[in-house]
């Protein structure tokens, strides 16, 4: 079965939107350091992107996580398979995803990083599909509201293909 992609969300609308964020995080944020925390791997590409924008002092670390169980959903159960290199004691963290759909494993990390101490803790996700929920997760930056589609490009992959698009699209089988 051969796939192809069509456009949601052009480079433009999405540097755009991007932009936008790092505005808004600069200034809810002004005189005071930034610490991200990009979710790997999908996370990576938009917190590039987004930290380049953001104009007080910015650090950034990586995790990676997984969810863990017996069927081929989420089960919300995180297994962290690379931790952050630092402490978040007393930092106002904001955790950078790539997009937000059900929620489970995303509640469960965030109680884990609040656990360790930030000031702060913040999500920001470039896409969010909120119909997908199943767990309430506040989103507290988010760059577009999507439909429950399968999308790829900026980070997102189908098999690991398609994360280097310069733009978000989706995955239509023919």
């Amino acid at each position: 079965m051969a796939e192809r992609i069509e456009v949601l969300l052009s480079e433009e609308e999405v540097d755009k939107r991007i932009q936008e964020i790092g505005d808004q995080i600069s200034k809810d944020y002004a005189g005071k350091n930034v610490h991200l925390v990009c979710v790997l791997k999908g996370g990576s590409f938009f917190m590039c992107e987004l930290a380049k924008r953001i104009t007080v002092p910015v650090s950034l670390d990586f995790m990676s996580v997984s969810s863990y169980g017996g069927d081929t959903k989420s089960s919300g159960v995180v297994k962290i398979v690379k931790d952050l290199d630092e402490s978040l004691r007393d930092k106002d963290v904001i955790v950078v995803e790539d997009i937000v759909d059900s929620g489970r494993t995303l509640s469960y990390l965030l109680e884990m990083l609040k656990d360790r101490g930030p000031a702060d803790v913040k999500l920001c996700t470039l896409l969010d599909k909120p119909e997908r929920r199943v767990v309430d997760v506040k989103v507290d930056y988010t760059g577009f509201e999507i439909p429950d589609e399968f999308v790829v490009g900026y980070g997102l992959d189908y098999d690991q293909k398609y994360r280097n698009l310069p733009y978000i699209g989706v995955v239509k089988f023919d």
